[in-house]
């Protein structure tokens, strides 16, 4: 693939009908009722509802999403915009796409309901890309609202994995599987406040999802696949929670410390059928063998209850 930048960066791309709520109604046999007086009315067809439509009011409070670098804020507010059904990411030099969520738990439960969103490249980046696929660069990050407060807000980074060019000094770094350094593509374009201090500063910390047995999701991808891939990052850091070299340990250390009350959650027994025909599923996907001692595979994908088809991200 030539290394080439994207020539404009585009914003959050939204693929709404005229009317949040609805899609646009399909053909139907007009009906006639008759009034009163004689009057012909037509019946309008019922609305037809976006998949989006289901999540709960309060799934979106604190939640933000776009290409302007995420506001943490003490309060969580509504989401200030429509629920996108498409999020289109650019090539190269171009801003960063954040989604921010009042927890790890509540993205991946928020993620994994909207079956009507999905993530795919701009037709500028799959014009670079020309025949290769394009995949997902994934950076996870935990902040802390206040530096006298014990709440933190996640937040993740999406953009379009691109190849180092071998010109770059200590090229290397950024394909070692080093879960601190961020994408090569971050350096070209101004870096986020909140990425500025580190991958581990007392207000912030940060873990670039690597390619492990787990590959990078190839784009498009919805949602719910998302927060799947999103949760074998996890199962993968817990699998390494002896292992102090490579660095993998770090996002399960990271959860722990910043979710605590969540170690403990029991499971929801609402979804206790959905979860275990999911986790057989999932173990089957990524060769996933038996979860340390203290969390269990089922305590955290409990609430990813939709279809999962792995061939979308691997």
């Amino acid at each position: 693939m030539s290394v080439q930048t994207a020539s404009t960066s585009p914003p959050l791309s939204f693929s709404f009908p005229s009317h949040p709520d609805i899609l646009d109604s399909v053909d139907e046999d007009t009906q006639e009722e008759e009034g009163d007086e004689g009057t012909d009315f037509v019946a309008r067809s019922p609305p037809i509802l976006t998949a989006n439509q289901y999540v709960e009011p309060d799934m979106l409070m604190g939640v933000s999403m776009g290409f302007k670098p995420p506001s943490i804020s003490t309060i969580l507010s509504p989401m200030g915009e429509a629920m996108p059904n498409i999020i289109t990411l650019p090539y190269g030099k171009a801003p960063i796409f954040h989604i921010q969520s009042p927890s790890w738990r509540h993205l991946l439960k928020l993620m994994a309901r909207l079956s009507g969103t999905r993530v795919e490249p701009t037709i500028e980046a799959l014009t670079v890309a020309k025949d290769d696929e394009l995949k997902l660069r994934t950076v996870i990050q935990f902040v802390k609202i206040h530096h006298s407060a014990s709440e933190w807000r996640t937040v993740i980074y999406l953009t379009t994995d691109m190849p180092v060019p071998p010109s770059v000094t200590n090229s290397h770094k950024y394909t070692n599987g080093d879960v601190t350094v961020l994408p090569y593509s971050y350096t070209l374009s101004p870096l986020p406040q909140l990425l500025r201090d580190g991958a581990d500063s007392p207000m912030a910390k940060y873990y670039v999802v690597p390619a492990t047995s787990t590959p990078y999701p190839t784009l498009p991808i919805n949602f719910p696949n998302l927060a799947m891939y999103l949760q074998s990052a996890v199962q993968a850091s817990r699998k390494a929670a002896h292992d102090s070299s490579s660095g993998l340990r770090r996002l399960a250390l990271n959860i722990d410390s910043c979710y605590p009350r969540d170690n403990g959650r029991p499971i929801s027994t609402d979804f206790s059928d959905t979860s275990r025909s999911l986790g057989g599923m999932f173990k089957r996907v990524i060769n996933r063998g038996k979860t340390p001692r203290g969390r269990g595979g089922n305590e955290e994908i409990y609430d990813l209850v939709t279809p999962f088809v792995p061939d979308e991200w691997g």
